[in-house]
């Protein structure tokens, strides 16, 4: 399925005829770049002056919601509406409808062009809008390529007064560029619920665990797995799960337990479970206010780099906003690319990044700062 409307560029006169900046080095070193400038005509830089086609691993982007707001930095403090002339604008979201979805289009087309064949990208978006973006990204990547719909929780749902249920998520739209991407398994640790839910048996020390069958689907009676252990074979139409040498070790270690039927099952303690496979319901809680509006999570930004990069990896976030994408990235060792044009979010970015006390890799966050080269 394909969105049509009015103004719809074609892809090779999106990337034919964007105009790159020409972007110039203020200050700073090493392989991380944050520039201020428009993210679409520094994305073709990036392309075309710093030969990063294909290059990218991981981009997470969140763009505009389509709201009509301007969103200001008053007292210090973050608010989306305001009057006061003392509160400074860090952005104003004022494109909507057909003009919001080419916007988005055209830059997806050209993060497409950085990512890497096995790269991934997530993008932050809205339930209003979202779903009409997900169309646009199908296009993009290909349906076959997506991932997720992930459903974050917000930390402040709204409670309209419009007849319809409150809001209390948005949507992280997860595709991949390839059916290969880098992908690193993450466990969501059990709670005590879940211990109790999936663990009800208690052995004579207190812990808890629960048994599983020694045998799987499959018939192999060729094979080690097909034959007799303990003078029995496993039921018809199934096999040992393990060859029986490893059966005897297990319970000579204790941990096959016997049914009253004579039936051995494989004993699964709860203390030693890493923990259950991850959702596409997340929800975090902020502790600290927040230095920017739409701020997300690092804890959240932290578990999208872990599963979907690695050490030698470059993550772009061309909304960068107040950083979170490239504080995370530098906490986890990666590269980094942070583009923003707003005056608010660099200087908010620069100064997270200085006074970022997590960063487990260097003393020092070293990065180049960038903007367009202006006329004479």
């Amino acid at each position: 399925m394909i969105l049509d409307y009015p103004n719809k560029r074609t892809e090779s006169e999106i990337l034919s005829e964007t105009n790159k900046l020409k972007l110039v080095s203020l200050s700073g070193s090493g392989e991380n770049k944050l520039i201020k400038g428009n993210n679409l005509q520094a994305m073709k830089s990036l392309l075309e002056d710093f030969d990063l086609k294909g290059k990218v691993d991981l981009i997470y982007i969140d763009p505009p919601f389509a709201t009509n707001n301007h969103f200001t930095l008053g007292d210090e403090r973050v608010s989306t509406i305001s009057n006061s002339k003392n509160d400074k604008t860090a952005y104003k979201d004022e494109l909507l409808g057909n003009d919001f979805l080419e916007f988005i289009r055209e830059r997806l087309i050209l993060l497409r062009e950085l990512m890497s064949d096995r790269g991934s990208i997530y993008l932050h978006i809205d339930y209003k809008i979202g779903h009409y973006v997900k169309i646009i990204m199908d296009e993009v990547f290909g349906i076959k390529n997506f991932r997720n719909d992930i459903t974050r929780i917000k930390c402040n749902p709204k409670n309209f007064s419009r007849k319809a249920y409150g809001n209390i998520k948005d949507l992280i739209l997860f595709y991949s560029k390839t059916s290969n991407p880098i992908w690193n398994e993450t466990k969501e640790k059990l709670s005590e619920a879940d211990i109790e839910r999936l663990f009800k048996k208690i052995d004579s020390n207190g812990r808890r665990y629960t048994t599983i069958p020694l045998h799987a689907p499959g018939e192999t009676a060729n094979g080690p797995t097909g034959k007799e252990w303990k003078g029995q074979l496993p039921p018809k139409g199934r096999h040992w799960r393990t060859n029986p040498k490893i059966l005897d070790e297990w319970e000579k270690q204790g941990l096959i337990e016997w049914s009253k039927t004579g039936n051995p099952r494989k004993i699964i303690y709860a203390d030693e479970k890493e923990g259950k496979k991850r959702q596409d319901i997340w929800e975090y809680k902020d502790t600290q206010y927040p230095n920017y509006p739409t701020e997300k999570n690092l804890n959240l930004l932290n578990d999208i780099v872990l599963a979907s990069s690695g050490e030698n990896s470059i993550v772009l976030d061309c909304f960068c906003g107040s950083g979170t994408t490239l504080i995370a990235s530098q906490e986890l060792g990666r590269k980094w690319i942070g583009i923003d044009q707003s005056d608010e979010a660099i200087k908010v970015t620069q100064k997270r990044l200085k006074n970022n006390q997590r960063n487990l890799f260097s003393p020092e966050i070293n990065f180049e700062y960038f903007e367009e080269k202006k006329k004479l």
